[in-house]
């Protein structure tokens, strides 16, 4: 009989009862200080967690541990060290110190670090994240303690995702803090972000990926004409899973189970080959922990099945992308969500205040928001009815926008109410009305008790957008709490407090709900009247993270303590090399593929409608359709090899990384574009067995 998943939920995780049964209590209550309240980490502790954590890892086939960490990369890194150590006899044991498991050094300058390390300054620390607990990764028949850490340089700045992340983290609970004791909340309480993320991905067979150069090095189809179907009949989307895919999700589930992850959900996504896993919520620092983890599994497990899973935005024009929906709250450490409306909301001041704040930071940072979702991937995605618009705008839904109007006269009287559906059959049940509709064309959407954040990319660390969302709302969170603290004194009577907040409400949404919009975002009328609003709207990362560079973002961050100057200066720096070199890759990749396979596929192709047509001639045959397929083809090869020699011109720029963006983006782009077409016009008329590449119509089809 199969076991039930919480049997085996969280067994290669060092927490909870794992910790309880092998720490000494005042040792396991001393991490928990840490884990859960955020109190500082105590170092004598250290030796004593760091051998119990080394048994219970060898028990269960351990032989080496790693610090884990978050790069600038955007993916994880990790070097192993063997838990083996010699003794003076010529024997061996195993070890593991405190020290060992408190700091390790990797090389710092060899990852990406925007020239706060030169290549000849290779120090670097990683430092234990005790708050993420420690677990245990499997690959193969090999097992590994992995440590999550913080990655810093020998100079003390962030190298990593990581560290500004736990920053901001604390810079929200600081101010909502204030916010939560100017309403008279219990001084015993302490404030999390929490998040869930939800991963789309598409599945297509190993053996047709492994034949395509720009699926294995690209991560998508840089070249391919749509299948004759595609999501047209919209069946895909909640159908039938595959069994070859449905056991591939089951693998996935019962690791990610052991690994603690909480995943709840997994459906057929819109496109064919496309699916989706989604966690419930947890403390936003081990979400982030998880979501890589998650991004690990996947693609590991799908190489056991027979698949290669692909994570990147948009890996087939003509279909729907894949996006990472980012579910955001702020809650007490006793479970209270901060976000929840509550029955009659229009009284709920504290969740008015907070929600306002919210407005605030969204509409005042804007440019930041858009930015930390910026990629050359997600370019592909964003605004192309598929995923919210590069605008950012809230949706609120009915009932707070209503509140918002009533805010805006000054006295908040009613809650709107949901009701009921009647579904017309005595046999079917009422079922309860929510207040609002959701809309998918948002970027920010409210959605009952959190905010979705849609615009993050498939293939992103969550951990870049959530430290821009925490900042700004910190950002607003001290602005609410600073001016109520003024409006209404030390210890105000209840009248004076409500008088304070409902004309602060009332200033900040006349200000700032020009940012709220529940209609149709892909629409062009909302796109004009946004512009009329004043909103930002870059449609391209080469635009959208030019605002990191700016002045007002370096204030913002160091105000905070969440990135310095010299850390803000490198994180921009290090996104204009990476948005550079992706393109740069794809722009290599794609002459290779033309140069190598379809051109001389397509010429040999040529060659043979010229035998035919001069066979027939000296048959004194006509054929006039060969003949008009030969000009078509000749055209199209040699307008192929122009286009391939303008793209090589096209990726050759000499000048600084922010104009060299520019030029990609402006010249490299189109070029790539230009090539594609060409490529995809000579797929729709070469022989199946002669054109090089497996089609989209074998690719999105295959994981049946």
């Amino acid at each position: 009989m199969p076991h039930r998943a919480s049997d085996s939920f969280g067994s290669l995780v060092f927490a909870g009862d794992v910790m309880l049964k092998r720490l000494p209590p005042d040792v396991f209550m001393n991490l928990q200080r840490t884990v859960k309240n955020g109190s500082p980490l105590d170092p004598a502790i250290a030796n004593t967690v760091a051998s119990a954590m080394k048994d219970w890892a060898l028990e269960h086939g351990a032989t080496h541990y790693c610090h884990w960490f978050q790069p600038l990369t955007g993916t994880t890194a990790e070097k192993h060290d063997a838990f083996l150590s010699t003794t003076s006899d010529g024997g061996a044991i195993e070890k593991f110190s405190g020290s060992q498991l408190i700091q390790g050094e990797p090389d710092a300058s060899s990852f990406p670090n925007g020239g706060i390390r030169d290549t000849y300054e290779a120090r670097g620390y990683t430092a234990w994240d005790a708050t993420s607990p420690a677990f245990l990764y499997r690959s193969g028949a090999q097992t590994t303690l992995c440590i999550p850490t913080v990655f810093v340089s020998y100079t003390g700045e962030a190298l990593d995702k990581k560290t500004p992340l736990l920053r901001s983290i604390q810079a929200v609970a600081k101010h909502a803090m204030r916010i939560l004791k100017i309403f008279g909340a219990d001084q015993g309480v302490n404030i999390i972000t929490t998040l869930g993320v939800e991963q789309e991905y598409f599945l297509v067979d190993t053996e047709l990926a492994s034949q395509r150069p720009d699926l294995t090095i690209c991560g998508r189809a840089l070249v391919g004409a749509p299948a004759p179907k595609g999501q047209q009949l919209e069946d895909h989307y909640f159908g039938a899973i595959p069994q070859r895919v449905i056991e591939f999700m089951a693998e996935v589930e019962q690791r990610l189970f052991e690994l603690g992850v909480p995943v709840k959900t997994r459906h057929n996504e819109v496109a064919p080959g496309q699916f989706e896993i989604a966690p419930t919520f947890e403390n936003a620092n081990v979400a982030v922990d998880h979501q890589m983890i998650t991004m690990s599994v996947l693609k590991e497990t799908a190489e056991r099945h027979g698949f290669m899973c692909l994570l990147h935005e948009k890996p087939f024009a003509g279909v729907n992308g894949s996006g990472k929906h980012n579910n955001w709250s702020i809650a007490t450490d006793t479970g209270i969500n901060l976000l929840d409306p509550r029955d009659d909301t229009h009284t709920n001041m504290q969740f008015l205040t907070i929600l306002c704040a919210v407005i605030r930071a969204v509409d005042t940072h804007a440019e930041l928001l858009r930015g930390s979702i910026a990629s050359a991937a997600n370019d592909h995605r964003l605004g192309a009815n598929e995923a919210p618009p590069a605008i950012m705008s809230i949706f609120l839904g009915d009932m707070l926008t209503d509140i918002l109007d009533q805010l805006e006269s000054g006295n908040p009287k009613k809650t709107m109410k949901g009701g009921a559906l009647e579904l017309g059959a005595t046999t079917l049940p009422q079922l309860p009305k929510h207040t609002s509709d959701r809309n998918r064309t948002s970027p920010f959407a409210f959605t009952g008790n959190k905010f979705e954040f849609r615009a993050v990319g498939s293939s992103a660390s969550v951990a870049w957008p959530n430290t821009v969302l925490n900042t700004i709302i910190a950002d607003s969170l001290d602005f609410m709490a600073t001016q109520l603290e003024k409006r209404a004194g030390k210890n105000p009577t209840q009248a004076k407090l409500e008088s304070a907040v409902k004309s602060l409400l009332k200033e900040v949404v006349k200000e700032h709900r020009r940012v709220c919009f529940d209609g149709d975002g892909y629409s062009k009328a909302w796109h004009d009247e946004a512009k009329k609003r004043g909103l930002p709207n870059h449609t391209s990362t080469a635009d959208a993270i030019a605002c990191f560079g700016s002045k007002s973002a370096t204030e913002l961050f160091s105000r905070y303590g969440v990135l310095s100057k010299r850390e803000l200066e490198a994180r921009y720096g290090v996104m204009v090399e990476q948005y550079i070199k992706i393109l740069r890759i794809e722009s290599r990749t794609l002459q290779s593929m033309v140069r190598t396979a379809i051109l001389p596929c397509a010429t040999r192709f040529q060659a043979e409608l010229a035998d035919a047509v001069g066979a027939t001639m000296a048959c004194d045959i006509e054929c006039p359709g060969t003949s008009a397929l030969l000009r078509e083809v000749v055209g199209q090869v040699e307008a192929l090899r122009t286009a391939v020699a303008k793209l090589e011109k096209a990726e050759q720029f000499h000048g600084d990384h922010e104009k060299e963006a520019r030029h990609y983006r402006d010249v490299l782009v189109p070029a790539m574009l230009d090539v594609r077409r060409l490529c995809d016009g000579l797929e729709k008329v070469m022989p199946a067995d002669l054109y090089p590449l497996p089609t989209f119509a074998e690719l999105l089809f295959s994981t049946r």
